[in-house]
């Protein structure tokens, strides 16, 4: 058995003059009266992040910018509906710091730097100096 799929992304708009900008108008002339996008791409295996390519490219033709797409992703991931397990998940995954852990990590980072400013000190407590 054979399984064809496809996705189609498709957005259509159209802007009316309205002549009201006065004589040389910039403004009016920045927009375009029509604009029809069709994004279509095979999605029998696509998987997730695939997707989320996809519907990038997507928000990308309609005008949105990439701040706002990655915000509105992480949005997904990181809001009071999902757990904190999985958050914590996603965090590890990409190396994340949650508000919560900061006070720990800034600790664990005093303590490292205590442990080498020890090392550093050669016998009785002097300064090694590199020549």
């Amino acid at each position: 058995m054979t399984y064809n799929a496809e996705l189609t992304f498709k957005f259509d708009a159209t802007w009316t003059r309205t002549y009201t900008g006065g004589f040389g108008s910039t403004v009016e002339d920045d927009f375009v009266p029509e604009e029809h996008y069709v994004i279509t791409a095979p999605a029998a295996d696509l998987n997730a992040r695939q997707y989320f390519k996809l519907f990038e490219k997507f928000m990308l033709c309609v005008g949105m910018d990439h701040h706002n797409i990655r915000s509105g992703a992480m949005s997904l991931v990181f809001n009071d509906c999902v757990l904190e397990e999985d958050q914590r998940k996603v965090c590890a995954e990409y190396e994340l710091t949650m508000d919560e852990d900061l006070r720990s990590k800034f600790e664990d980072w005093k303590k490292a730097e205590e442990e080498f400013a020890r090392l550093q000190k050669g016998p009785m407590g002097t300064v090694i100096e590199e020549d």
